[in-house]
């Protein structure tokens, strides 16, 4: 095992409204690691993956009643930073922040719902996400992953919505099924499954009355057989626009 270590992947995200009900996102990252393990030290720094995401919102939250708004995720990872040789870091697996969470130097297709609802002060949002690996090879080998189940309940108290700054807490958890959607035997990674559980505490503001917005927060690990005693620390840069110019807070 990898007794140290510590992975950084700043990302790039554009999203784009093409209806009020359709929505195309785009990510691409830069991802730098060290690792000590028995006095050996590994680093490497290199272009990190690129995903692609189609968000569906067939339910739009009624404010005078109960019902939600409802959206479907769909998702592909492009294994861009093995492509172009970057080293994959210790665990493999992008920050289970960053949802989805997939492994780093694999083509995964993933699906997902997210259901939010908007209770002034307060915001309340989960969402359930189901990944499959395509499978990989290492020399003349195929190799096939377990399937992965990433969930996420979110809590959120804004204290000055026209300012946009609140705190929340977050609830995430990332799973390793020992089976996989299209029926092969796995060969790689844990076998046996895994689960890993981390709390977020989060805090979001806007900068005056520009179009920027921001979000921070620190994810730690409570439970789980994979990452235990890992720290997460986020921080996220939104500038946001509409045809009218009015500022749309997350």
């Amino acid at each position: 095992p990898t007794h140290l270590y510590s992975v950084q992947e700043p990302s790039l995200e554009f999203a784009y409204g093409i209806t009020d009900h359709i929505q195309f996102g785009a990510t691409t990252s830069f991802q730098s690691f060290w690792s000590r393990e028995n006095g050996r030290t590994d680093t490497d720094t290199g272009p990190g993956d690129t995903s692609l995401a189609i968000k569906y919102r067939p339910i739009v939250q009624d404010p005078d009643s109960w019902r939600p708004s409802v959206t479907f995720f769909n998702h592909m990872v492009i294994p861009t930073g093995k492509w172009l040789g970057t080293s994959k870091p210790p665990g493999g697996f992008a920050p289970i922040g960053r949802f989805p969470a997939t492994r780093f130097g694999e083509i995964a297709f993933t699906e997902g719902a997210m259901v939010r609802k908007n209770f002034q002060p307060f915001r309340i949002q989960a969402g359930v996400f189901y990944t499959y690996a395509a499978p990989g090879t290492e020399g003349k080998e195929t190799t096939y992953t377990g399937d992965l189940v990433n969930t996420r309940v979110a809590f959120e108290h804004i204290l000055d919505d026209t300012r946009g700054f609140g705190y929340g807490v977050e609830l995430v958890t990332l799973h390793g099924l020992t089976w996989r959607a299209d029926g092969h035997e796995i060969n790689r990674g844990q076998k046996s499954g895994f689960s890993i559980i981390g709390i977020e505490p989060t805090v979001q503001w806007r900068f005056g009355d520009s179009n920027f917005v921001a979000a921070a927060g620190v994810l730690f690990t409570v439970a789980g057989q994979n990452a235990s005693e890992s720290i997460y620390p986020n921080l996220s840069i939104f500038y946001y626009w509409s045809e009218t110019g009015k500022v749309l807070m997350r």
